[in-house]
Parts: structure tokens; C-alpha cells; sequence
């Protein structure tokens, strides 16, 4: 395995930032892209959703090309909130996702999915639903490089954060580290400025957030998020 696939499949074990584009301002995407990669932002979370998991559809191919040309040096976080979503698998890696995330309620075969991603030399994680108990991982745990703990339900920005979610990462981390392993955790969904200690004080190292850094002073909301953040 060559270095830079070496970087990709390691654990990040710190904590980063992860711009979400499901609030990036489309008239201006290449400048907001660069704007969050000029502070220091190592990686752009791509929600990819199919209006049949999610009453929602967004992003595509088209999109996760333009942004892997745009900012060639951040890593992209593919979230897919996909019902069955192996059927893409391959055309999202050809594109260059370095992290693609599948959820638990949206296939039949979680394991298989999981190692066909890791097969491709790239991380695999796993997201779960608000409603969605841990215990449904802990059985894929042993093989995946990113737990993601969704903390609004998936498909739409702009909602507040759901309180119980911080339990549910609190839960995820115990498991973890009784099993001695070593993998990620990220939250997505309402996290600002103000709950993100919070967040982060739950377990979680990698802070999805939308809305609250895309749109007026991006590239400032990101700088400050980042020394929120700072490990």
C-alpha cells in the first residue's frame, strides 16, 4: 500500500472538521470549497441522499467530481443515505471518496457492504439513526474505521440537535474502548459554536456542522470552529 493510501485508511483519532455542503451556497461552491481549505479544513462531508431512505435527494457523481477537482487535497466524507447503497459504491470511489459511510437501517447485508468498501483500499464507516439503537453495530464494530452518530434525523439541514444523541456517542466510545478498538466517531446534525464542547466532550472527534459554517463568513465560521475544536 502506497503512502498516500497508508493516510487514507488510518484512523484520524483527532479532531477535525467536517464542513457539511448540504448548506454550501451553490452560486459560489468553488469559493466557499477553498474558503474552508485556505483555514486549514482537512475534509468536506458529501451527503448523498436518494428521496427513497430519505424523503430528500441531493448530491451526486456530478457534484463529488467537481469538489474532488476543486479542493484535490481535502478528503471527502461520503455520507450515504442511500437505501441499498453497494449499487454506487464503485463510481463514488472512482471519483476519489476517501471515507464512504452507509447506514445500518439501509441495507440488508451491513457486513458485506462494509468489507466490499474496505476491499477498495479506502475507510468504511457506518451511521446510525436517531432512533436506531448501538447494539445494531456492535457486531460491525470490529470492522469499520468510523462510527457515525446521526444527531438530527437524516435529509434535511437546519435542525437542532437532539439531546439523547451525546448519550448514544458516550455509548459508542464505552463499546469501543472495552473492545480495544479503534475507530472514529462523528456526529452530524444542528451543531454550532455553542454545543460543540458538549459534543465533543461526549466522545466524538470528528464534528460534521452545515449551516454554521457555509453561507456569510465561511472561511471566519470555519477558523473558529477549528479552534474550538483544537485537540
Amino acid at each position: 500500500m502506497d503512502d498516500i493510501k497508508k493516510n487514507i485508511m488510518e484512523n484520524i483519532k483527532k479532531n477535525r472538521l467536517a464542513p457539511s455542503m448540504l448548506a454550501i451556497d451553490f452560486r459560489h461552491m468553488e469559493d466557499e470549497l477553498k474558503a474552508v481549505a485556505g483555514v486549514g479544513v482537512e475534509i468536506i462531508h458529501v451527503d448523498v441522499m436518494d428521496g427513497a431512505f430519505v424523503p430528500n435527494i441531493s448530491f451526486g457523481p456530478p457534484v463529488i467530481k467537481f469538489v474532488k477537482e476543486a479542493v484535490p487535497d481535502i478528503k471527502l466524507d461520503v455520507h450515504m443515505m442511500v437505501q441499498e447503497p453497494s449499487r454506487y459504491f464503485d463510481k463514488f470511489i472512482q471519483l476519489g471518496a476517501d471515507n464512504i459511510t452507509i447506514h445500518a437501517e439501509a441495507t440488508s447485508n451491513l457486513r458485506v457492504d462494509l468489507l466490499k468498501i474496505k476491499d477498495s483500499r479506502i475507510r468504511a464507516g457506518v451511521a446510525i439513526s436517531p432512533d436506531t439503537p448501538v447494539s445494531e453495530i456492535e457486531a460491525v464494530m470490529g470492522i469499520i474505521d468510523c462510527v457515525l452518530v446521526m444527531s438530527v434525523y437524516p435529509g434535511f439541514g437546519g435542525q437542532k440537535l437532539i439531546p439523547e444523541a451525546l448519550d448514544k456517542a458516550r455509548e459508542v466510545k464505552e463499546l469501543r474502548d472495552a473492545k480495544g478498538l479503534d475507530f472514529d466517531i462523528e456526529m452530524d446534525g444542528g451543531i454550532n459554536r455553542d454545543n460543540v464542547k458538549e459534543v465533543l466532550d461526549s466522545g466524538v472527534n470528528i464534528i460534521v456542522a452545515g449551516s454554521a459554517v457555509f453561507g456569510a463568513n465561511t472561511a471566519e465560521n470555519a477558523k473558529e470552529f477549528l479552534e474550538l475544536i483544537k485537540d
